[in-house]
């Protein structure tokens, strides 16, 4: 019996112990406002982040992960909320276009360069100038002077 008031009044004080301002900040930085849309609630100024990052604290220091904070907005607010998509489903393709744009391009950039080198290796040498016209030409440039 003395134990297990022991262990409820330990993970009571856990659960009330004050939370760092880096892990509310953390979270809060994964979150987007609903305000100012291209600010994290961690870096606006607005009154409604203001009340999102309380929560945030209240949240930890009841206990809870960060990420069950998270999934409370999620909830609340949906994927919207979220300043990254999760990498899941349908969010892969947000995630995985960026890489394969870079990859097609370098393709297709080393394309052209090896089509553009060949060119050159492949350009024909100029026709010779047959001696009647060589002397016409040192003829004409001769009588110019």
């Amino acid at each position: 019996m003395i134990a297990l008031g022991t262990l409820l009044l330990v993970a009571g004080a856990a659960a009330a112990a004050p939370v760092s301002e880096q892990t509310v900040h953390d979270v809060a930085s994964q979150l987007r406002c609903v305000v100012c849309q291209n600010l994290s609630v961690a870096d606006s100024p607005s009154e409604m982040a203001a009340q999102m990052r309380a929560i945030v604290r209240e949240r930890l220091e009841a206990g809870e992960t960060p990420e069950q904070v998270r999934e409370y907005f999620v909830a609340r607010y949906g994927e919207w909320i979220l300043l990254a998509p999760r990498r899941t489903g349908f969010n892969l393709i947000v995630w995985g276009f960026p890489v394969a744009a870079i990859a097609v391009g370098f393709g297709v950039v080393a394309l052209l360069l090896r089509r553009w080198t060949r060119r050159r290796r492949a350009a024909p040498a100029p026709p010779p100038v047959d001696a009647a016209m060589s002397e016409r030409i040192r003829r004409e440039l001769e009588t110019d002077r």
